[in-house]
């Protein structure tokens, strides 16, 4: 029973390091690097997935989630997409503030950006699109989740990762249990430039009907611009955002 169980959990990681990327693709070693495969046993899932339109491959030699997907996607979307009700609640975010703003969903351990809208403000950070993952507890968004777990899952995220490693000090344990105890004094999480230099973010929960953190909505935008005066500004229309959007979410069959 290990072997296919093992196999499907390398393809799920295959599709996830592809998605990441959006419509840039992504080469063989990217992915597997971000799968924690050998080369070729990355390009024979990819291959494989090719065979049956899960994935795809353009011009450039790069991969792309498949046609395939997109079929799947529209059928599962009746069930679990709830972009439609996030979008307009985005918009007014984004037109609020001038930011970028971002709607991000958990998936385990790790956060998944579902949709971006730009603001008025000419300069943007491009650190985020539309699929981009990453663990909890990193950009605002992961952090924000994290923030509002229970001790307890906390401590166990925490234990099982060493986000330090791959996103700096600031990531360590002992940092991030500082930030988090931050987050939850303001109700929103800030990210100070800790992916991209002098690119900052800030993100709110949002719950669903049970409670539980689900969601994010985010911003990023310049370092000039997020000063702790306009944070507080726009801490505040970024919370307000997310109750809206929590309150919208309560009859979604997904919340």
């Amino acid at each position: 029973m290990n072997a296919p169980v093992n196999v499907v959990g390398r393809v799920g990681a295959v599709l996830r390091a592809v998605s990441a990327e959006g419509d840039r693709g992504t080469s063989t070693s990217e992915v597997a690097r971000a799968a924690g495969l050998a080369r070729p046993t990355a390009h024979r899932l990819l291959t494989s997935l090719a065979e049956e339109g899960l994935v795809d491959r353009d011009d450039r030699g790069r991969w792309l989630l498949g046609p395939e997907l997109y079929l799947l996607g529209a059928v599962a979307a009746s069930r679990y997409d709830v972009t439609e009700t996030a979008y307009p609640v985005l918009r007014k975010l984004a037109d609020a503030t001038g930011e970028s703003a971002f709607f991000s969903a958990r998936r385990g351990d790790e956060t998944v950006c579902l949709l971006r809208e730009e603001g008025s403000f000419p300069i943007r950070s491009h650190v985020l699109h539309e699929g981009i993952r990453f663990p909890l507890g990193v950009a605002s968004a992961g952090l924000a989740l994290l923030s509002y777990l229970p001790d307890e899952e906390v401590t166990a995220f925490l234990g099982r990762t060493d986000l330090a490693a791959v996103h700096g000090p600031e990531h360590a344990p002992d940092r991030l249990r500082e930030r988090i105890a931050e987050t939850r004094a303001t109700g929103y999480a800030v990210n100070p430039g800790l992916i991209v230099e002098g690119s900052w973010g800030m993100g709110a929960v949002v719950f669903d009907r049970a409670g539980q953190p689900r969601w994010a909505l985010s911003l990023t935008g310049i370092e000039q611009r997020f000063t702790p005066e306009r944070r507080e500004r726009m801490g505040h229309v970024l919370l307000r955002a997310a109750h809206a959007l929590t309150s919208a979410l309560r009859t979604s069959p997904y919340a």
